[in-house]
Formats: structure tokens, sequence, C-alpha cells
């Protein structure tokens, strides 16, 4: 292994890997890797259930969508998605990506905040024009705002102005039956956090001056692989026992919350030889951001080709100064708040 490749610090509240544990007031959490893509297979393990609402509103989408559907409903859902995603040519989204980042570039002067101005909008308008969203622009704000409010428990405020953005994208959606509609606009949600977490994360180990001269003879394909493991946008996702089940040597009884802790998974040290080391190309995979099984990621070569559109301008464009990066508060996602650039 190449001796100039730096080490990574796992990311605040990150767990060693070991046997699933058990806290009374949170449940069980899994960080090996083997137990980890265990449970994304078992279906012993589900999707905790959701409440739905009215038509038309944030709970009625949550409760539509494939991604917190049950079993006997998440086939037919996720087939929805997938056919709206077959179409849709990875390369053009990349093309399109890098040239909306061009765009916003050309007339920013010299300093551009990466997350602001290119991470979120540009994926959104580029998916969002190519599912036949009527103002794709308008899409991604929309976007934004149910995204802001997609996970069960936040203020009912918040709600409010997502039941609202949600019928604005049922507006601007392809026309169909609402099923079709709601899993279109699933799927820009779904976009939202996680690629501009992984742009953020990618252009900050990119561009910074500790790890870009490590970075030049690497592609962006195989940057972002490793970004993805070892600061991946989405660090955990959760699920409920539905059966009693042994898992990583444990017991766990029927109805027990699991959370999946990818982050831990993604540096366990009996999947990656030096976990610690950010050393993109290096062979072999088993990082599971994108998750595994029936309910892994549908859209994970579109979310590549999106953020490597933007990836390949700001490379060829941009520079970062030392300035600490921070993130935004939240149990399972790892999204940077801003990420300041000079423009050449």
């Amino acid at each position: 292994m190449t001796d100039n490749w730096p080490h990574i610090a796992p990311a605040p509240g990150t767990p060693a890997c070991g046997p699933p544990s058990f806290e009374p007031e949170r449940g069980w959490s899994v960080t090996r890797n083997a137990d980890v893509r265990a449970a994304l297979t078992d279906r012993a393990f589900q999707v905790p259930a959701v409440d739905t609402g009215p038509p038309g509103t944030l709970a009625w989408l949550r409760a539509t969508v494939s991604r917190f559907s049950p079993p006997r409903l998440h086939a037919e859902r996720r087939a929805v998605a997938v056919a709206a995603l077959t179409p849709l040519n990875p390369d053009d989204l990349r093309q399109d990506a890098a040239r909306l980042t061009v765009a916003v570039l050309d007339r920013s002067g010299d300093r551009v905040d990466v997350m602001r101005e290119l991470a979120r909008p540009v994926p959104l308008r580029a998916l969002a024009d190519r599912l036949g969203f009527a103002d794709p622009a308008a899409a991604g704000t929309a976007v934004a705002v149910v995204a802001a409010a997609y996970h069960p428990g936040v203020d009912p405020a918040v709600t409010s102005r997502a039941d609202r953005a949600v019928a604005a994208l049922l507006e601007l959606a392809p026309q169909g039956p609402p099923v079709v509609r709601a899993n279109l606009i699933g799927l820009l949600v779904q976009a939202c956090d996680a690629t501009a977490g992984l742009i953020g994360a990618a252009a900050h180990h990119l561009l910074s001056p500790a790890t870009a001269r490590a970075l030049t003879t690497a592609g962006t394909a195989d940057l972002l692989a490793e970004v993805l493991r070892l600061d991946p946008p989405v660090r955990a996702t959760r699920r409920v026992t539905v059966d009693g089940v042994r898992l990583g040597g444990r017991d766990l009884p029927a109805g027990s919350p699991v959370l999946l802790r990818f982050d831990a998974a993604n540096r366990d040290p009996q999947a990656f030889a030096e976990p610690a080391t950010f050393q993109p190309g290096r062979p072999g995979a088993g990082m599971v951001t994108f998750g595994t099984g029936e309910r892994g990621c549908p859209g994970d070569r579109h979310a590549l080709a999106l953020a490597t559109g933007v990836l390949d301008v700001l490379r060829e464009r941009c520079r970062r100064g030392r300035n600490p990066l921070r993130h935004d508060p939240h149990p399972t996602l790892r999204v940077p708040t801003s990420l300041e650039v000079s423009v050449r």
C-alpha cells in the first residue's frame, strides 16, 4: 500500500466494531460489516412502519414511497422507481451536472459555497429534469424542504412547510397514478441530502491541502468509492425485528429497534485492510453505504454520475483553504453545512 495515503479519523460518534450491543433507551446497534450485511438481507429485519396521512401530505408521501413501504408493498413500489431510473443514462446525468456546475462557477465570481450553490441544487435540478418535472429548479427547492422533514419525529412547523412542498411537487411531477408520482418525488428526496453529503465530503478531500496531493492520480470514481466508505453521507439506517433472530452471536427479540451502523461497518478491519487509510482504488469491495439486498439503493449509479459531474469541474477550477469543515447535526446523515472554495 502506498505510504502517502492519508489516514482519516472517524466522524464523531462513530462506534468501534464489535458484536451487536444493546442500550435500553436506544435498542440494538450493529457495527460489524458481516452483521450489517446479514441484517440487510434477513427478512426478520424490517423498515420501521410509518403512519400515513391525507393524500398530498408529507405523511402520505412517506407511507407511499418504497423507502418506508412494508414487505407486501415494497417490491411493487420499488419497481416504479427502477422503471423511472432505467431509461436515464448515467453519462447524460454526469454531463448535465457538469454543465450546470460550470454555469454556477462562471457567474460566481472568485468564491463559491459548494454546498449551497452546487452540492444541493445541481444534482436535484439535473435529476428532476430527466425525470420529467415541469420546473426542475423549483422542484429542487421544494425537495430540499421535504428532505428536511422526511424522517418521522420533526417539528410540526417543519412538517407543515413540507406538506406545502409536497403539494408543489405534485403540481410539477409528470402525470400518472398517485403511487408513481409519489415515488418519483421519493427518488428526488432520497437523492437530496445523500448526494449533497457525498459531493461535500468528496470535494473536501479532493481540494484540501492535506489530501489533494495524495489524490492527484486518483480517478473520480475511485475517490467517490473511498469517500462512501470512510466518510459516508448516510451513516446508519434503522430496522426493527419482526421475529426473534440471532445475529453476530446475540439473540435479538422480536420487536427490537436496530440501528445498522454503515460508518462503523465500513471501517471493519475484518473487511478492509488498514481500514483508516484513505486509499482510492483499493482492491475489492465491501462498503455498505448503498445498502444491499432487496432494499439496496436503486439509484446508486445515477447518484455517482451526478456527483462525478460536479467534482470533475471542481477539480479543474477550484481550490480550498484550510478552514475546518462542519456538518449539520443529524443522527444518521453526515452533510457539510458549507464548503467555500476559490474559483480559478
